[in-house]
């Protein structure tokens, strides 16, 4: 029964959808960027990739840190993970069934941004991509890597987001997925650690003598950059855009999410630049996006939010 659903619940965050406010040595001011740009003047890691050549945003290769990590592996771990946050929201009678009517509007919003990541990660066809509504009044939403989406009731419901601001939240965090920001911060935590092991493995010299579950909990401190949200804004954006969904309402959600927290971000959205940055950087670049959300084919319905209420259930 859709009406059944618990709203105020607490669910674990799951390690690889990070925890903001982490202190760890990779996310400390300016330390990483540091030790980061002595790996690179020593040529111990390769530069990004050129910006790619096409129409839409533009941004920079995947980082090569992210080849220290196999990426099987992470997306493994992240599947591990998902399956427990939603056995215990399930215990919880806080696990949306698929005809709630919350869960079928962001179902179909999936469905229409899915075939235009492809694009950016040829992995992304292969991802067994899933969607979850979590019964809890956070404010907060997440792609894993390999494609397990969550969100959770309350930022649809205290936000009041029209498909569109959900579509822009979904895009910049399915962004997050497809240019490996998790897999490329744990890359970097290895370099900068001097980790001679991951090298050997990688060259068939050792196995890499880290379990998924180890994994996951290496992941736990890990946090996305400022770059890594920037870029997340603007590849979100063109994937709402060519989806058929108003690029330009990523500009009245982040307004609403600043106004819903007295003018700070949103938990989840903590190492994001400030709100003026963000609403700059999206305006100069709607141009970039705005021919192909006018040529897009357009979603055939329509959903609303949950009712405002906080005691409503649908």
């Amino acid at each position: 029964m859709t009406d059944h659903l618990v709203t105020d619940a607490t669910v674990a965050l799951p390690a690889l959808a990070h925890r903001p406010g982490c202190d760890c040595p990779l996310h400390g001011p300016d330390r990483g960027r540091r030790l980061f740009t002595g790996l690179l003047a020593a040529g111990a890691v390769g530069a990004s990739l050129p910006a790619l050549a096409r129409e839409g945003v533009e941004v920079g290769g995947n980082s090569q840190f992210a080849k220290l990590v196999p990426a099987s592996q992470i997306e493994q771990a992240a599947a591990q993970q998902y399956t427990q946050m939603k056995q215990e929201a399930g215990g919880k009678n806080a696990l949306a069934p698929k005809d709630h009517p919350q869960m079928i509007r962001l179902q179909a919003i999936a469905d229409r941004i899915i075939p235009y990541t492809y694009d950016w990660n040829p992995r992304a066809r292969g991802w067994k991509w899933e969607v979850s509504l979590i019964g809890s009044k956070q404010l907060n939403a997440f792609c894993m890597p390999g494609g397990k989406i969550a969100f959770y009731f309350g930022i649809l419901q205290q936000l009041q987001l029209s498909d569109d601001e959900v579509a822009m939240i979904m895009g910049h965090e399915m962004a997050h997925a497809l240019r490996e920001h998790a897999r490329e911060r744990m890359g970097k935590q290895y370099a900068t650690r001097g980790a001679i092991e991951i090298g050997a493995a990688l060259f068939g010299l050792g196995g890499l003598g880290r379990s998924v579950a180890d994994m996951g909990g290496q992941l736990l401190t890990l946090k996305f950059s400022r770059e890594d949200e920037s870029e997340a804004d603007l590849v979100g954006m063109e994937l709402g855009a060519r989806a058929g969904f108003d690029p330009a309402s990523g500009i009245t959600l982040w307004q609403k999410m600043m106004s819903a927290n007295n003018g700070a971000p949103p938990q989840f959205l903590s190492t994001h630049p400030s709100g003026t940055t963000r609403i700059s950087d999206m305006q100069a670049n709607l141009p970039k996006v705005a021919a192909l959300y006018q040529r897009a084919d357009k979603p055939p319905r329509r959903f609303g939010p949950p009712k405002a209420e906080a005691t409503d259930k649908g």
